[in-house]
């Protein structure tokens, strides 16, 4: 089944530019170096959405797509206001990082001159974002209910508020010369920030780098103009001078052409880029059991106050241990545990005889640091004590009640083709994320029952 991928980019020209778009486009990138194969074409014909790039010829594996001087990325660095954002450094700083190129983009926008004019003209129609955080707040608990997503979003939410009141708007208005009234807005902020949030890259750090401040992303014309899927057939490759695009495996002529964004659950999908897969296309969806969860499970299972005050103590330990947190989760994917280590540390603690925790806890964590037999691949979840699968399935009882609808319900709605299509774009994008979750979650109940 094909994607949905990105929301589609409606095409047009931006305040007067070019009536057709993608030759304008086109002509944009030659004159900048950006060089795009012969083999391939920007298209709105025969992707899953919007704009994409779509094969003109038979792509073997390991061919070059694209390449991308960095002289053409849009970043704080390249913009006009570059030497401004630079000495300004230190007032800019804030959570996300993103503010110096936020500002770039509202700069960039309302120039006149802005060499970047051309591949704005590509970009969605800023009012027509898909990212949840543009959905009523009602319409979003509704259907996201128990995804995770709509916690996320209102964390987004007071952030982008706070970062733009606090920073943004102030050095907008310190910069009259610079910024347009008609940029000094909170919501072309929020439509900016999920735009970056959905378009731009971010360089992998070097091993050294790793504790540093993390790399700021940047916008890059022409990859960003690939859909995702998880069994995508292209990557970008970064070196000093350039981001080229390479395909990773044989491309049909006429197929689109797919770029990775990460291993990205659908969860994140949505919630990042306004779109997921359909199920079961996803390999890379989770599911999450909050880590509270699985100690409100522990709690259930006690009869008296001391068996109770006995799991807030190994909760507290573990908390010490830095394996759990209250805002935490464990990762549950279709063949893997990915937070194994702690799911396995924390069902450990929490089932271990008292007499062994006391012991543990007197050792300050340390002791045998062996792993249990049988790691937490999907498969070996059987294997665990009878005690952590107990407590596993509890947790998992517990995270099932956690949605609006139950499997039995979505799967109805999945299976019915007639009754599916009637539903509208948000009701089935969420749907997908539900189900894909509890499909996962349901699966971790028969393994441990």
């Amino acid at each position: 089944m094909a994607t949905q991928a990105k929301r589609p980019r409606v095409a047009g020209p931006v305040d007067g530019g070019d009536p057709d778009p993608v030759a304008g486009f086109l002509s944009w990138c030659r004159r900048v170096g950006l060089e795009l194969s012969p083999k391939v074409a920007v298209s709105r014909q025969g992707t899953g959405a919007g704009y994409g790039m779509v094969a003109r010829e038979s792509v073997q594996a390991g061919e070059l797509l694209l390449v991308v001087p960095r002289a053409a990325l849009l970043s704080q660095h390249t913009c006009s206001i570059g030497g401004l954002l630079e000495r300004e450094r230190g007032a800019l700083q804030s959570q996300s990082g993103w503010v110096p190129l936020l500002l770039a983009l509202l700069h960039e926008l309302q120039a006149p001159a802005s060499r970047w004019r051309p591949y704005f003209a590509l970009w969605p129609e800023l009012g027509r974002l898909e990212h949840p955080m543009f959905w009523p707040e009602e319409e979003r608990r509704c259907l996201l209910q128990g995804t995770g997503v709509p916690e996320a979003v209102e964390k987004d939410l007071a952030n982008i508020r706070s970062e733009y009141q606090s920073i943004v708007l102030p050095f907008m208005e310190a910069h009259p010369d610079l910024f347009s009234l008609r940029v000094r807005s909170l919501e072309l902020y929020h439509q900016l920030v999920a735009l970056v949030m959905a378009y731009s890259f971010q360089e992998p750090l070097e091993e050294e780098e790793d504790e540093k401040e993390p790399n700021s992303p940047v916008m890059v014309p022409a990859a960003d103009i690939l859909n995702h899927l998880a069994n995508h057939n292209a990557n970008l490759e970064y070196s000093a001078n350039c981001l080229r695009m390479v395909a990773t495996q044989p491309i049909p002529k006429g197929h689109e052409i797919f770029n990775t964004y990460g291993q990205m659950a659908n969860w994140q999908l949505i919630h990042m880029y306004g779109f997921v897969e359909p199920y079961p296309d996803n390999t890379d969806d989770t599911a999450d059991i909050q880590m509270v969860t699985v100690r409100e499970a522990a709690l259930q299972g006690t009869k008296t106050e001391a068996e109770r005050l006995l799991v807030d103590e190994r909760w507290d330990f573990l908390c010490k241990l830095e394996m759990v947190g209250e805002e935490g989760a464990f990762v549950i994917g279709r063949e893997e545990v990915l937070t194994e280590e702690e799911l396995t540390t924390t069902l450990k603690v929490l089932c271990m005889p008292a007499e062994e925790f006391r012991e543990l806890k007197d050792q300050d964590g340390g002791g045998d640091d062996k792993r249990e037999e049988g790691s937490l691949m999907i498969t070996n979840i059987p294997k665990l004590k009878p005690s952590w699968r107990q407590l596993l399935r509890s947790s998992v009882l517990l995270t099932l009640q956690t949605y609006a609808t139950d499997l039995k319900t979505d799967e109805g709605l999945l299976s019915n083709k007639e009754v599916y299509a009637k539903l509208s774009w948000r009701e089935q994008q969420a749907l997908q994320v539900r189900y894909g979750q509890k499909m996962i979650l349901h699966q971790l109940l028969e393994l441990t029952s």
